[in-house]
């Protein structure tokens, strides 16, 4: 169920470093700050901001981290700066504080909601971390999400990982990112690992929580936009678009503006 297309990284790589480049000058940014996950999202978008020749920051900022994750992000910021003099590293490690904060607040009885709400309060001290570093060093919060994450499926944490300052990644599918990410040079270990979105502090995949891969999801998306029949969708494919239409309605509230009551005067 892959998408196809005419997709050309080489072009889609001048375009957005391009953009980077003119919307950091018109900012009268430095550069800009990445959160480095050991994922091919992040990776993709600190090796376009770096080919920008303005300054890049890799931030790591583990939380009870999976070892494998960890590896990886050291070894895509290793390989990174071996490239580019202007790419350099910090680490904040915020377990210690992610601990902390759990001793100040009341428990839950409801482990799955108590789960999913520190996985969600992980993303959110990391966004305010990665704020921290824009701030002193004046420079931009470049986001990571992709096309399927942020407009399909909504699989993100509002005022986490989706608290940015832009998304030059955020029109690509996931197959396409992984397609860039192979034209840039990003390391294998990347480029082989299964996405996952290291909220959890174990391996779970993108794949086992949504319950759909992303190429799948990605059918899902091209399928309602081109319109296609579900008469000629297989049992599986029907499975796919109920799971795309049910996390897509469900999360409207992270795609949609924050509502506000306008009173009438």
């Amino acid at each position: 169920m892959a998408t196809n297309n005419s997709f050309s990284a080489e072009s889609a790589s001048n375009q957005i470093v391009n953009w980077l480049k003119q919307y950091a000058l018109d900012a009268k940014s430095s550069g800009f700050v990445v959160g480095i996950s050991g994922g091919i999202d992040s990776a993709v978008t600190s090796s376009l901001c770096a080919l920008t020749g303005l300054d890049v920051l890799c931030v790591t900022m583990p939380i009870h981290q999976a070892e494998s994750h960890v590896s990886r992000a050291y070894e895509h910021i290793k390989h990174l700066q071996n490239r580019f003099p202007n790419v350099q590293h910090s680490e904040a490690n915020l377990t210690p504080l992610f601990d902390a904060f759990q001793t100040q607040l009341p428990s839950s009885s409801d482990s799955d909601k108590l789960q999913l709400t520190l996985a969600n309060t992980r993303a959110r001290m990391r966004m305010t971390t990665l704020y921290y570093f824009a701030g002193i060093h004046g420079r931009l919060v470049a986001g990571t999400g992709n096309k399927i994450e942020d407009f399909g499926v909504g699989f993100y944490t509002k005022y986490g990982d989706g608290g940015v300052d832009l998304s030059p990644i955020a029109d690509l599918l996931k197959s396409e990112v992984f397609a860039l990410g192979a034209h840039l040079g990003v390391v294998e270990s990347i480029l082989n690992a299964a996405p996952t979105d290291g909220l959890f502090g174990d391996d779970r995949t993108d794949e086992e929580q949504l319950g759909a891969s992303y190429n799948e999801l990605e059918w899902a998306m091209t399928a309602i936009e081109m319109q296609f029949s579900s008469a000629h969708f297989t049992s599986r494919q029907q499975e796919v678009m109920a799971i795309y239409q049910r996390l897509h309605k469900a999360n409207q509230h992270k795609m949609n503006p924050i509502p506000v009551c306008h009173i009438k005067r």
